[in-house]
């Protein structure tokens, strides 16, 4: 019988067997399909359910990216892109070697962020190892990327990139059970554009019942619209030289349309004129011309704004946590705080269109910060933080809980943009944590945050008291770690 205990895990999907590895007492599962690639006909259309097909597929690399390699450097996480066309595919990471139907283990399924354009599930920062250990099944999903998957294109289903995610999430719905999950326990999380992802399916009609808990991680709200997103089409088919349609499109190569994506992205931030100007414009183009892509207000897979949706109800019986770390994007003026610090933080704030009585009222609330620290905090707050509140005022009496990264890291000095992943996932360890994180990154916060994710997937509850208008308890990891009132209170001048 030793042979047989020695032999790979194979799990039977609905599609066919899939054969992983064992690492000690969890098994891995990784590059499952779960739709036909995107490519050919297929590239700009609806995903398609994976066929059957024969034999036993074998699961212990992972499996190609929508990624492509010039992206794989936009985040701060490590995140590799890895070649060929099957890119619709999921990885499952199960604490049980020998999977099977009868264990009922609950779900985190990971939606990776990158701007909606970048990113990738094969993160070794995503590996399931310290949810297994502690009794969770992680599933990490791929979605198409930038244009192909978030533009708007006559005569194609738009929001291709939200379809994926809805297939996936049926994906695991039809088969985790056969790897010792529970469907009916699924909660799914995600970070940045994945936190943003999670907020978006949470107030989707059509996503209702794929899920029973959320957690965002510095997810803000997209809410572009349709009008938007024929704009940002009609630019890129005008710098590509094609008709702004399918056809158009489609007569791109892959490579020339993220060169003319890559083009639109960088040409309006190089438009300052002032040494202020040019290290202004990153922060005003996130402010004021806000993401080119991403899920789509279309009417119909997104039929309203995510915050109506959950003034409608929708969601509303989803728990869900969120939260920001404190200085989501202080990166932004990493290198150029002396062009900021030399203006006043008043005429730096008007210039990314904060007027009176706001302006005045958040100033108040900064006093004493310099003024390349006000326009990190800003952005933070205009994109993140604020968005937090509004999802809480929009969901009304849904159980919720709010909290707040804010260790600093060493590296940057404030909590950046991705600093709370790898203690979120427990994998401190992993490559590249310590250029972000230091040498030396407090273990106890990351054995505190990782408790929590996991009593949240496991039993519905983080850790500290739920949301209230009354109250506003606001969870603070940090070292030591406390529990606030209204912890987002300096934010609040920006919704008044």
């Amino acid at each position: 019988m030793d042979h047989l205990r020695d032999a790979p895990p194979e799990v039977m999907t609905m599609a066919g067997a899939a054969r992983g590895f064992r690492r000690g007492g969890s098994a891995a599962f990784l590059g499952i399909p779960f739709a036909e690639p995107p490519t050919g006909s297929r590239r700009f259309a609806a995903p398609e359910p994976k066929e059957a097909w024969r034999g036993v597929l074998d699961a212990t690399a992972y499996g190609p990216t929508p990624q492509r390699q010039a992206l794989s450097e936009t985040t701060l996480i490590p995140e590799p892109s890895v070649p060929g066309e099957s890119t619709l595919n999921v990885n499952v990471f199960t604490p049980v070697s020998e999977p099977h139907t009868d264990t009922g283990l609950p779900v985190l399924v990971w939606i990776h962020g990158g701007g909606f354009v970048a990113g990738s599930p094969a993160s070794p920062w995503y590996d399931g190892r310290a949810f297994n250990r502690d009794g969770v099944l992680t599933v990490t999903v791929s979605y198409r990327l930038g244009f192909d998957g978030f533009g708007w294109i006559e005569g194609a289903p738009q929001n291709r990139g939200v379809l994926d995610w809805l297939l996936a999430l049926r994906w695991v719905q039809d088969n985790i059970a056969a790897f010792g999950g529970d469907p009916a326990r699924v909660t799914i999380a995600g970070q940045s554009a994945g936190g943003a992802a999670v907020l978006t399916l949470l107030g989707m009609p059509a996503a209702q019942g794929l899920f029973t808990g959320a957690w965002s991680l510095s997810g803000l709200v997209p809410g572009i619209t349709a009008d938007a997103a024929q704009r940002y089409a009609a630019r890129l088919a005008s710098a590509a030289g094609v008709t702004p349609d399918r056809a158009g499109f489609a007569s791109l190569e892959e490579a020339d349309l993220l060169a003319c994506q890559d083009s639109l992205a960088t040409g309006v931030a190089g438009e300052g004129r002032t040494p202020f100007d040019q290290a202004l414009a990153p922060a005003r183009d996130l402010v004021v011309e806000g993401l080119g892509l991403g899920p789509v207000v279309d009417g119909q897979l997104v039929p309203t704004p995510t915050l109506d949706a959950y003034r409608a109800g929708v969601g509303r019986g989803v728990p869900l946590v969120l939260g920001a770390t404190d200085d989501e994007f202080s990166l932004l003026i990493h290198g150029v705080r002396e062009p900021l610090d030399a203006v006043s933080g008043s005429d730096a704030l008007a210039a990314l269109g904060l007027v009176e009585p706001t302006l005045g009222a958040y100033l108040a609330a900064h006093a004493d910060f310099a003024t390349s620290d006000l326009v990190g905090r800003y952005v933070t707050d205009r994109l993140f933080r604020s968005a937090t509140l509004e999802v809480l005022g929009a969901r009304g009496a849904s159980r919720s809980w709010l909290y707040r990264f804010a260790w600093p890291s060493p590296i940057f000095g404030d909590a950046v943009h991705c600093l709370d992943v790898p203690f979120w996932f427990d994998c401190l360890d992993s490559e590249r944590v310590e250029q972000l994180a230091g040498s030396t990154p407090p273990q106890t916060l990351a054995d505190e945050l990782h408790r929590a994710a996991v009593g949240f997937i496991v039993d519905g509850d983080p850790g500290w008291p739920s949301w209230s208008e009354t109250k506003r308890p606001t969870r603070v990891f940090d070292t030591p770690s406390t529990v606030e009132p209204d912890g987002y209170a300096d934010t609040r001048a920006l919704l008044e």
